[in-house]
């Protein structure tokens, strides 16, 4: 993270939240916005690209939509409205404390209880409208197909049939109800505070429904044997399943398509053909 916060980025915080201590701010990234961070009062989103400025109306909501659902723990909630500024859009969040875990730490108790909120959470019709279901398409735009005839093609040769092997267990999984999936469970996404208690999480823009094992895998970042304690042995199995399908992490920008055709194929190959060769050094 880069602390330093530019004077365009400060113009705009200072328009969403006039009077805002913007001497406390600090720089954030994510994967499409920039984010300002100001400790206790708020997060500003600010899209990078075109692509991210016509998606965050609806993220907003998204947002809007999760944090009235009635979760156990916070969830950022819009502030104000989403603002453009030129190519820019922009909007401030609620403020949410404490912090993530480092790499291979967490209670196995309190992760069974994150993801099982997620898993039983009942989707309103106003989410279900705003999410996302793979499971919906048919055709080339299906998950799998995108993976079968885009992805494992173009694979060095000595992947290409481990490949297939891969997304082939996947199709084997027994189908499960669909449920709401954050889509990055990981890291500085799920902040907990000094005791160990949830706070909250954020960054739910890759939410979507589907299998909730899939939040499982993410959560493979406090490590394979404290999620083997948090969970049940069925829903730890389709965790690894989908975690070696080309990394949960890639299989999660496949699944957020929407039907849209996948962008930029070779570069979304050339990452996941790093992440095999690591799996298989390590």
């Amino acid at each position: 993270m880069n602390d330093r916060v530019s004077g365009d980025l400060l113009e705009i915080v200072d328009a969403l939240l006039p009077g805002a201590p913007l001497g406390r701010a600090r720089l954030g990234r994510g994967g499409m916005h920039d984010v300002v961070l100001i400790p206790g009062v708020a997060a500003v989103r600010v899209s990078r690209r075109p692509l991210g400025t016509a998606a965050l109306p609806r993220r907003t909501e998204v947002l809007r939509a999760i944090g009235a659902a009635g979760l156990p723990f916070a969830v950022p909630e819009p502030l104000t409205p989403v603002m453009t500024f030129g190519e820019r859009a922009a909007v401030a969040v609620s403020w949410i404390g404490g912090a993530g875990l480092p790499e291979g730490e967490g209670d196995p108790v309190l992760i069974g209880e994150l993801l099982a909120a997620l898993r039983d959470l009942p989707v309103t019709p106003e989410l279900r409208a705003l999410l996302p279901e793979p499971r919906a398409y048919e055709g080339r735009e299906n998950w799998a197909a995108v993976l079968a005839d885009e992805v494992i093609p173009r694979f060095p040769a000595r992947w290409q049939d481990e490949g297939r092997r891969r997304l082939e267990a996947a199709l084997a999984l027994e189908p499960v109800p669909d449920s709401l999936v954050h889509g990055d469970l990981v890291g500085g996404n799920v902040h907990w505070d000094e005791d160990g208690k949830l706070v909250g999480v954020l960054d739910w823009d890759r939410a979507h429904l589907f299998d909730p094992a899939i939040d499982a895998a993410f959560m493979g970042w406090h490590g394979w044997d404290t999620l083997r304690r948090a969970v049940d042995p069925g829903t730890y199995h389709r965790a690894r399943v989908w975690e070696r399908t080309f990394g949960v992490d890639h299989l999660v920008a496949i699944l957020e398509l929407d039907g849209n055709p996948l962008p930029f194929v070779d570069s979304f190959v050339e990452h996941v053909v790093k992440w095999l060769e690591e799996e298989d050094l390590g």
